[in-house]
């Protein structure tokens, strides 16, 4: 009955931290990585809790992203859990591992973050906190300076990461970077840890996420250690803290942050934070680490626009892919997966990857059939009355024209840019374009996109118009 009664109360407990992450990570997130998850046996005598998931990918993806969280939120829900082992289901049948060069593996861990074991585990009790002062391992390899691909929303992020990085004392510190999830953030931490590695040999950095930062000050205080935590944490050359917006509650965590940032300063010691959202819009934060957090350069990652989203696809296929994929299919990438970078990485890789394992070519239907649920979650719902309205504005001519017998160069123009947009961002078919225009024939659709895509080759007037018109629609 015991068993039963401890079983009972576990299940209580997860079924109350599920709850809350999937309030954290957003519905997708949740569904694909966090309710897979199945509670195994707690150990009372060490403290172990075991979550099991159904393949060594997925143990790996979730110890390597949600450990930190998975750990704190439950010390908070159950004081005796000290350890949170996360890995494969037991008889489950593990998966070889599916390697796309550098980028088809979930990253490992972080800068001198706690190691995972052949069973995933990931210990919490004390002796991960020694780990705190050894040296800089971690960094992801394939996260530099070299591999991040700059545009116009995120080049002023890349310039100052870059000169935090480098030989020459930065004119601001704290460095810190905003973007929402999948821009590049975490990418820029890694390749300045990498970047200052190279100008400084004997440095000393330490890498973490603000969870991991609670949990080893939380660690810390329950084993009587503060004063060791206090002296390796500012020991540290540069100090790397992603997503601190999680860095919420704890008024006491929080308040030793703020003392090791003001004592890293003093000694010239360099500091970059990452986050979500701004200094300012960060919840349950005091106001005194607010301000430090912002004293120094608040550098914003824009998401990705057309132009960057198909520079980093060319970027990736020219440096690990060994697939032959279209460049229809790249184009088909960029245009319909705008919501983050790590999801227009991913579908790509998924797509390479079924290609290999079944042999296919690479095509724009296998891109529509395998990433369905990507494709389907990015795409946002765009009208032909809304393309007709936005070229009417753009071109300054009445909506009435779009429908009009008119053959005015200055009328014809535009609506066949409007019929070219109709065929390229709806999913409309030729007939059902031309009856959106005064119901002309699928011949004159047909004609009207032709011209307009050999325009775009030829007119570099027509082609900005075009892409002008795009980045309204898509925004």
């Amino acid at each position: 009955m015991e068993e039963d009664q401890d079983a009972l109360d576990l299940a209580a407990d997860w079924s109350d931290i599920s709850q809350g992450l999937r309030k954290d990570l957003g519905q997708q997130l949740h569904s694909q990585w966090i309710r897979p998850i199945q509670l195994g046996t707690f150990c009372k005598d060490t403290g172990t809790l075991d979550l099991f998931l159904p393949t060594e990918f997925s143990a790996n993806w979730v110890a390597d992203r949600f450990a930190d969280r998975l750990s704190l939120a439950w010390k908070i829900a159950r004081p005796d859990v000290r350890n949170v082992r996360i890995s494969v289901h037991p008889g489950r049948r593990q998966l070889p591992e599916l390697r796309l060069g550098n980028g088809g593996n979930p990253r490992p861990p972080a800068n001198d973050a706690p190691q995972l074991g052949q069973s995933g585990a990931v210990n919490l009790n004390g002796d991960s906190f020694p780990a705190l002062g050894q040296g800089t391992i971690g960094l992801d390899p394939s996260l530099t300076f070299a591999t991040f691909v700059t545009g116009a929303n995120n080049v002023l992020a890349c310039n100052a990461a870059q000169r935090m990085a480098a030989l020459e004392t930065p004119q601001f510190s704290p460095l810190y970077l905003k973007a929402a999830t999948g821009q590049g953030k975490t990418h820029l931490l890694h390749a300045i840890g990498h970047a200052y590695l190279n100008a400084h040999a004997r440095a000393r950095i330490f890498y973490c996420s603000a969870e991991r930062f609670m949990v080893e000050f939380v660690q810390a205080l329950r084993q009587n250690q503060m004063i060791e935590f206090k002296s390796r944490l500012r020991g540290f050359d540069l100090l790397l803290v992603d997503d601190i917006q999680f860095i919420i509650g704890k008024a006491s965590a929080q308040e030793e942050l703020l003392y090791t940032i003001d004592a890293l300063l003093a000694e010239g010691k360099r500091l970059v934070f990452a986050a979500d959202r701004a200094p300012q819009q960060l919840d349950g934060v005091e106001p005194r680490l607010l301000s430090r957090l912002s004293m120094g350069l608040v550098a914003d990652i824009q998401p990705a626009d057309i132009e960057l989203r198909r520079a980093i696809l060319e970027h990736r296929l020219a440096r690990f892919s060994p697939a032959d994929v279209p460049a229809d299919v790249v184009e088909f990438l960029a245009r319909t997966i705008n919501r983050n970078i790590r999801e227009l990485v991913g579908g790509l890789n998924k797509l390479i990857a079924y290609a290999q394992l079944t042999g296919q070519a690479v095509s724009l239907q296998l891109a529509e059939e395998q990433l369905t649920d990507i494709l389907s979650a990015n795409r946002r719902r765009i009208t032909i009355d809304e393309i007709q309205r936005t070229v009417c504005q753009f071109y300054r001519v009445d909506r009435q024209e779009m429908s009009s017998k008119r053959r005015a160069r200055a009328v014809v123009r535009p609506r066949q840019v409007a019929m070219y947009l109709a065929k390229v961002l709806t999913p409309r078919s030729y007939p059902e374009i031309g009856r959106k225009f005064g119901g002309r024939d699928h011949s004159t659709v047909i004609h009207a996109v032709r011209l307009i895509e050999e325009l775009r080759t030829r007119d570099a007037d027509m082609d900005g118009d075009v892409r002008s018109l795009l980045r309204q629609l898509e925004s």
